[in-house]
């Protein structure tokens, strides 16, 4: 946490997944759905992925209340050829769909050594990484792409075009030190812009967004109000196009603009997303694959630390070390995001969690 964040409470994982599920249930979810739900939010927060924990919370709530969530869906399957499955969503909560689409996942990859689940008419899933570690944890690689709503301009633009569209990789392996790669294609995920916002941040780093008017800014309320910048430039942009491709073309879901988002309440969110798991007992046995895996993180971390560092990282060690830390002394919750989150609690009826204020 920088300086200029103030934390309201300091609560236990149990007790934060505990509220998350009274919160959803009491806002008309069954209490599976609410509970898969809750441990996705749980998870980034655990990770130190703020942005897609209880932060996000509010949002769905009032996704469901005005009617753009379908409660009780799970979803289907349109069609299933070999390796592949095309599903509708139906609108259902987004993290309901993904478990499913997981699942399905995996059991194309044990049945043809790869399966691919593409998705349309879903809404927001938390986490990616969530998602992967659902794949790598029955021994898969597991790829999962999604597309969001437009708040990102094409490379030299300055309209929006694109949603932040996630890519993650996560690799099968002992989860204290398994490589996982959870990126947005833009320079940060736009839950660290909103973050900023709602919990009234006087500035966020050069760099991530711009003005409306497609000007650098430093503001948090200029950046909620305008773009996301794409990451490396053209780079991030064509990216981003990619994990378009993947999920919105080849599902036949919502594209571009034509994405709702969790901001919107005029229409539903239409998400598309990609789930999809390699068997590496297909390539080599898998002890093999864990120790070339094991290597070749080894031989990244081995090379000096540049000027200012004190060792070279790889991807998923941060938030590895995070959960260690969060699993012992608790999740700080923002002043912001915990206003938000009682004013909800009130509206439905719910009793929230003793405050241990941590200041």
């Amino acid at each position: 946490m920088s300086e200029t964040e103030k934390v309201a409470v300091v609560l236990p994982p149990r007790t934060v997944e505990d509220f998350a599920c009274r919160l959803l249930q009491s806002a008309g979810a069954a209490p599976d759905k609410a509970r898969i739900t809750a441990q996705c939010l749980l998870a980034a927060n655990l990770r130190g992925v703020d942005s897609h924990g209880m932060q996000l919370l509010p949002f769905y709530l009032d996704q469901m209340e005005c009617g753009n969530i379908a409660l009780a869906a799970e979803g289907r399957v349109l069609n299933e050829s070999g390796a592949c499955i095309l599903y509708d969503a139906e609108r259902g909560l987004g993290a309901v769909v993904a478990d499913i689409c997981c699942r399905h996942a995996n059991r194309l990859a044990r049945e043809h050594g790869l399966g691919i689940v593409v998705v349309r008419n879903s809404n927001h899933f938390g986490a990616c990484a969530f998602w992967g570690q659902k794949i790598s944890a029955e021994g898969n690689i597991g790829i999962v792409m999604c597309n969001a709503s437009s708040i990102v301009p094409p490379w030299q633009a300055r309209e929006p075009r694109l949603g932040t569209n996630p890519i993650c990789m996560s690799v099968p392996g002992d989860q204290d030190r398994a490589w996982l790669l959870d990126m947005a294609t833009t320079t940060v995920a736009a839950g660290k812009i909103f973050k900023a916002y709602i919990n009234k941040l006087p500035s966020i780093p050069s760099g991530w967004a711009m003005d409306k008017d497609g000007r650098p800014t430093t503001d948090p309320v200029e950046a909620y109000h305008g773009l996301i910048m794409p990451l490396g430039g053209y780079k991030g942009y064509g990216l981003a196009m990619m994990a378009e491709i993947l999920c919105a073309v080849l599902s036949g879901g919502p594209m571009s603009t034509g994405v709702g988002g969790i901001r919107l309440k005029d229409r539903p969110m239409g998400t598309s997303q990609m789930f999809l798991a390699i068997d590496v007992k297909r390539f080599l046995p898998e002890a093999d694959f864990l120790a070339r895996m094991d290597w070749l993180v080894a031989a990244m971390k081995s090379a000096a630390p540049a000027a200012d560092y004190d060792e070279v990282l790889v991807a998923g060690e941060p938030e590895i070390r995070f959960e260690r830390e969060r699993r012992e002394k608790g999740i700080p919750i923002l002043d912001g995001v915990w206003q938000r989150l009682c004013e909800k609690a009130e509206k439905l009826g719910v009793e929230a969690p003793a405050e241990s204020p941590n200041s």
